[in-house]
């Protein structure tokens, strides 16, 4: 999976965004929405994830996204496939205090912690209880893409009303004007 980021030319970013973003980056939550096939959405949270996301790997996942700096969050690509694994309430009590137990992110003010050790905690989180379903790279790379194709950009002349309208009621240009 070393490859993972060119093969996608994805790009990690700090905070929500909107999708695709102006270069193509989200955060690592909402990249691995479009990555299982859901579709993109905001992700200030935790609990904007689906059930089937592990709460406390999401929540550390969100955190070491936002504390690494723009070249080492990279780093986190690999594990973007890897998120949807939520279990019995007693396996996420049980990663979260495996988490909890190496780093306090229920603190007054979040810890830094280097995202070398940040990512042997979210390996051994994920470690615990079940595992995600396995997705090729190329199943990735193709809702990555699907995913930006439905979001991309519209023209100007999309935007305004009267184009709005003629799109809604089947009026092109070549029809002339409502």
């Amino acid at each position: 999976m070393t490859d993972f980021d060119h093969l996608l030319n994805w790009t990690l970013k700090r905070g929500s965004h909107p999708f695709p973003g102006p270069d193509g980056g989200t955060c690592i939550n909402e990249a691995a929405l479009v990555a299982c096939g859901f579709p993109y959405r905001p992700v200030r949270a935790p609990t904007d994830m689906p059930l089937c996301f592990s709460r406390p790997i999401c929540r550390l996942a969100l955190h070491l996204n936002d504390e690494a700096g723009d070249t080492e969050r990279q780093r986190l690509i690999p594990f973007v496939t890897r998120l949807a694994c939520a279990d019995t309430p007693e396996i996420e009590g049980r990663r979260a205090a495996y988490i909890r137990a190496r780093i306090d992110l229920d603190g007054r003010y979040m810890p830094h912690v280097p995202l070398e050790e940040g990512i042997r905690i979210l390996e051994g989180a994920l470690a615990i209880g079940r595992q995600a379903d396995p997705l090729g790279l190329d199943d990735v790379a193709d809702r990555m893409k699907a995913a930006r194709a439905r979001t991309a950009p519209q023209t100007q002349e999309a935007r305004t009303i009267s184009a709005k309208l003629k799109t809604w009621f089947g009026v092109s240009k070549a029809d002339g004007v409502l």
